[in-house]
C-alpha cells in the first residue's frame, strides 16, 4: 500500500533528534513558557525572514488570536465583513465568524482554485475591513493586482498560510505579504509537530504584543488581567519537537517539488487534469497535488484497488455545509464543481522514486 502520508516513517526518520528534544524538556521540569517555545519562535521569525513569531496551540487559534487582536485594538469591530476564498478549510471561515465578524465567501479560479481576483471588488461593501487570503495546497495565493485592491480599500490583510510554510515569490516568504499570516503544525502538514500546535507571523509590533498577551489568558503579568484572553499556547514538547524538524522543511520541501514535477511531467492521460507548474519554482510546496477528473470517485476507486491512498481535499463545500448554508445562501459554481472532481494523491518526502513511478503508472492505465 502506497499511503497518501507517511507520517511516522517522517517522524521515523528523525527519531533520534526527536526523542532527545523530548527528553530534554522532560528532564527541564519546565513544560509551558518555556526555553523551547521561545528559541522556537526566534528560529520561525528569522526562517519566514518577520519580526516576530507567535507560538499557538494550533492553526484556527493562530487566526482567531489575529482577529481577536484587531478588535481589541480598536481596528475591527463585531459586525465586519472579512472576504475570503469559497474553495478552503472551513477553519479559515470558523476563525471569523467565532468572533462576530461575517465571513463573506468570494469565487475561486478554475485554474489554480485560489481566490479569483477578478471577484474580488463584487463583494466589497461599506463594512468590508480585511480579507483573509489561502495559500491552498502549498501555493501563494498573492499578486499585484490583489495588493492594489487590498491598498485602494484600505482593507487588513490576513494569510491563511496553513499549508504553504517555506514557499517564496519574489524573495518574499509566504505569510509576510499581509498584515499577518497563522500558520498550522498539524502532524500532516509540510512541518509538522507530533500534536496540534501553530503559530502566527506578523512585522506589526502591536499586533504581536497583543496576540501574546491573549494567547496567555491575557496577561502580560502574572495575575494581572487587561484583556479577556484565552489559553492558546504552544507547548515546550511541540516546540522541542519544531525545533528539530524546522531544519529539514526546506529539503522536504524540495522533495515534494520534485515529486511534483515528475507527475506534471509524466502523468499521460486524457480524463486527468495536473495541477499546472509554476513559473516561479518556490512559490509552490505541494502540501497537496491536486488532479482534477470528471468521473473522480472511479479514479479514487481505481487508485484503491491498485494500493495507492487519496483524499478529496474538500468534499463538502463551506457554503453548502449546514453550519454554514443558511448564513450564506450563495451558489459558487467553481467551488462546488470542484469539491466534485478534486482527488488528491501522494506526495509525501519520504515517497521513494519506485512509489512516485506506480502512481504515475497506475494514473495513465485509469
Amino acid at each position: 500500500m502506497i499511503k497518501f502520508l507517511d507520517i511516522k516513517k517522517i517522524n521515523d526518520r528523525d527519531s533520534l533528534e526527536i526523542k532527545e528534544a523530548v527528553n530534554r524538556v522532560i528532564d527541564s521540569g519546565w513544560y509551558i513558557l518555556g526555553k523551547e517555545v521561545s528559541e522556537f519562535e526566534k528560529a520561525f521569525a528569522e526562517f519566514n525572514q518577520a519580526k516576530y513569531a507567535i507560538a499557538t496551540s494550533n492553526g484556527l487559534d493562530a487566526l482567531k488570536l489575529i482577529i481577536k487582536a484587531y478588535l481589541e485594538l480598536g481596528i475591527l469591530e463585531e459586525g465586519d465583513e472579512i472576504l475570503v476564498p469559497a474553495n478552503t478549510f472551513i477553519a479559515s471561515v470558523l476563525a471569523i465568524s467565532d468572533a462576530k465578524l461575517k465571513p463573506v465567501l468570494v469565487e475561486v479560479s478554475g485554474s489554480n482554485f485560489l481566490i479569483d481576483v477578478k471577484e474580488i471588488e463584487k463583494h466589497i461593501t461599506s463594512r468590508t475591513k480585511g480579507i483573509m487570503n489561502v495559500h491552498l495546497y502549498g501555493q501563494i495565493s498573492y499578486s499585484k493586482e490583489l495588493e492594489a485592491i487590498i491598498n485602494a480599500h484600505n482593507i487588513i490583510h490576513i494569510e491563511d498560510n496553513a499549508q504553504a510554510i517555506g514557499a517564496s515569490k519574489d524573495g518574499k516568504m509566504s505569510g509576510t505579504f499581509g498584515d499577518a499570516s497563522a500558520v498550522s503544525f498539524y502532524p500532516g502538514k509540510n512541518l509538522g509537530a507530533l500534536g496540534d500546535a501553530g503559530a502566527i507571523v506578523t512585522n506589526n509590533t502591536d499586533l504581536a504584543n497583543m496576540c501574546k498577551t491573549l494567547a496567555n489568558y491575557g496577561s502580560e503579568k502574572k495575575y494581572v488581567h487587561n484583556y479577556k484572553g484565552c489559553n492558546n499556547r504552544m507547548d515546550e514538547i511541540q516546540a522541542a519537537v519544531l525545533n528539530v524538524k524546522l531544519q529539514y522543511i526546506e529539503q522536504d520541501n524540495e522533495r515534494r517539488q520534485e515529486i511534483a514535477e515528475y507527475y506534471s511531467n509524466n502523468i499521460r492521460n486524457s480524463r486527468i487534469n495536473c495541477p499546472s507548474l509554476p513559473v516561479d519554482r518556490k512559490s509552490h510546496v505541494w502540501h497537496l497535488f491536486v488532479l482534477r477528473c470528471s468521473n473522480r470517485d472511479l479514479l479514487q476507486t481505481h487508485l484503491k484497488d491498485n494500493g495507492i491512498e487519496s483524499l478529496i481535499h474538500y468534499p463538502i463545500p463551506i457554503h453548502q455545509q449546514e453550519s454554514y448554508k443558511a448564513e450564506v445562501g450563495q451558489e459558487f459554481i467553481i467551488t462546488e464543481l470542484l469539491s466534485k472532481e478534486i482527488l488528491s494523491i501522494p506526495v509525501s518526502p519520504v515517497m521513494s522514486d519506485t512509489e512516485i513511478e506506480r502512481v504515475v503508472t497506475v494514473l495513465n492505465a485509469f
